[in-house]
């Protein structure tokens, strides 16, 4: 019976990319800068090869896993993007973006159509926006819409005030209206004085063309989803979705229970607390101590592997927390193929030889990139 576990560590890129300068990123390193913080303790990806890995420096002499770095061949450096190259979409035209805001009447359409105002309209960090806006909207009930050098359109609200339902409608709303990769709702409280987001963020993507998700389940595999999988994806290509992860905790805990599980495919996990809460926070620390955690856990799931089963580390982009800015980084990202042989496999043209490598794993043809093993 073939499991495969892959696991998107989101953001934890190792490294910019020769075309970095061409999108403001030239230098970014997120697996350099968090490594360089003292809270930085990953002994597990260390034996697994993750320091031997192409341009990374410090690595064992006998990894037990086989690793690599790969290039992004679509145009971007988003969730969205990413994560289709992964599963083997390549993305030849970037999705749009609006670093000047979104147009007047995109929002005139949008407000007509939800029955309520907007604030802010520019690009912003989400929890800046929520300190500078959240008054506002309690005494106006507008929607507090905000973007990012990524192809999204943000709806931020006080639940407090604004039903969540509500704000989830309105999101639905603005994805038939807008080509933008994602429409995210972020909803969100304010206790002691504090603006907090809820754990009940949803993401509403575009829907992607065929991905190795809908070849998996057409050929009478399982495909389990864990975290934002399902929403980046718009449910496409999964038999199963256990939802949006509270944290990053309780996305390993899932995976743990689908590891109990008898079934064959895929469960494919992305764990967003790095990117989230650290990466774009331009706290190195806080990432740090996120992969040492993940790192814990990660020791503690290698031995409830089974013999068939095999395990995948990777992630979608950059989000360097060194660098000035607050978005994701154009970078290479790693590979630990956890499949016994302690292989470099060098540099990768693409993104989307994961999926190739998954898709022959079961027998099934590749729909882009070449199969690392």
């Amino acid at each position: 019976m073939k499991r495969v576990f892959l696991i998107v560590l989101d953001s934890f890129g190792v490294g910019a990319l020769p075309d970095a300068k061409e999108y403001g990123d030239e230098g970014s390193d997120t697996l350099r800068s968090v490594a360089a913080q003292r809270e930085f303790c990953a002994p597990n990806l260390t034996r697994a090869g993750l320091f031997n890995i192409d341009g990374v420096q410090g690595g064992v002499a006998h990894p037990i896993a086989s690793y690599c770095r790969l290039k992004e061949k679509s145009r971007g450096k988003d969730t969205t993007t990413g994560h289709w190259e992964i599963a083997g979409v390549i993305s030849k035209t970037p999705f749009p973006t609006y670093p000047n805001g979104f147009p007047k009447e995109v929002l005139d359409e949008f407000s007509q159509k939800t029955g309520r105002g907007v604030l802010c309209n520019l690009p912003y960090s989400g929890t800046k926006v929520l300190e500078d806006y959240g008054e506002e909207q309690e005494k106006t009930g507008k929607w507090i819409v905000y973007t990012s050098a990524d192809s999204v359109f943000q709806v931020a609200a006080n639940v407090d005030f604004i039903p969540l339902q509500e704000l989830y409608e309105a999101c639905r709303t603005a994805r038939e209206m807008l080509p933008v990769g994602r429409v995210i709702a972020r909803p969100y409280v304010k206790r002691e004085g504090k603006y907090i987001r809820t754990a009940d963020r949803h993401d509403f993507s575009l829907r992607p063309p065929e991905t190795m998700l809908d070849r998996l389940k057409e050929s009478g595999y399982r495909t389990i989803g864990v975290g934002k999988i399902s929403d980046i994806f718009a449910a496409r290509g999964l038999t199963e979705n256990l939802g949006v992860n509270a944290d990053n905790a309780d996305g390993m805990r899932k995976t743990e229970l689908v590891a109990e599980r008898a079934f064959e495919g895929l469960c494919f996990i992305n764990l967003v607390d790095f990117d989230m809460k650290y990466g774009h926070r331009n706290d190195a620390a806080g990432y740090a101590r996120a992969i040492s955690a993940f790192d814990d856990w990660l020791g503690t799931f290698l031995p409830k592997l089974k013999e068939e089963d095999l395990l995948l580390i990777t992630a979608d982009h950059g989000c360097d927390p060194l660098t000035p800015s607050t978005d994701h980084s154009r970078e290479y990202v790693p590979l630990l193929l956890f499949d016994g042989k302690g292989k470099n496999y060098g540099t990768r043209e693409s993104f989307a030889d994961i999926s190739a490598t998954i898709l022959r794993y079961f027998g099934l043809k590749p729909i882009a990139g070449e199969a690392i093993v």
